[in-house]
């Protein structure tokens, strides 16, 4: 494929495997589209193919999309080695072989957490989702169901967890 001297290549840097899909998503319109996992690799790919930045880079902050209807079982991170379902109809989350029961607020908010992963959700969006209002009050309810999900996961050894984003929300990520 030929490309006209004013094409355009957009490199995105993302650490995560997660990070890096919703990525494609967003920039899935793009020419020539390149997703690496750190600033050195995208370094390493202009200095191997002997392109120079005409531009400097610039930081996109994604939105955050409404979601859609999602399958009884959700795959949460789409990575191979992970093996974290929620299974919606029973109200349990299974971790390779084990599986943990669920309240209905536990699933609510971890389904929410699940149907994009990586994805920041806000206390409202979840809060609108998990307890059908706008009322957050001062978020100890919140909070009290992350640090339940949080010991659940834990107990099960998945390798992801809820991380918060300081005064926006929580999603679901990897451990580090």
């Amino acid at each position: 494929m030929e490309r006209s001297s004013d094409s355009s290549l957009v490199i995105g840097v993302a650490t995560s495997t997660a990070e890096r899909v919703h990525l494609a998503r967003l920039l899935g319109g793009a020419e020539a589209l390149l997703l690496v996992s750190s600033a050195d690799q995208a370094r390493a790919f202009l200095e191997l193919t002997g392109v120079a930045p005409a531009i400097s880079p610039a930081v996109l902050a994604p939105a955050v999309l409404p979601t859609s209807e999602q399958p009884a079982q959700i795959k949460a991170v789409p990575e191979p080695a992970v093996e974290l379902y929620l299974d919606v109809d029973r109200r349990v989350v299974r971790w390779k072989d084990r599986e943990v029961s669920l309240t209905r607020l536990e699933h609510d908010f971890l389904h929410c957490l699940v149907e994009e992963p990586g994805r920041v959700w806000t206390y409202q969006r979840l809060h609108h989702a998990v307890w059908g209002n706008e009322h957050l009050g001062h978020g100890s309810h919140i909070h009290s169901v992350v640090k339940r999900l949080r010991q659940k996961l834990s107990n099960l050894g998945a390798t992801v967890t809820i991380h918060a984003v300081r005064g926006v929300g929580f999603h679901l990520l990897p451990t580090t």
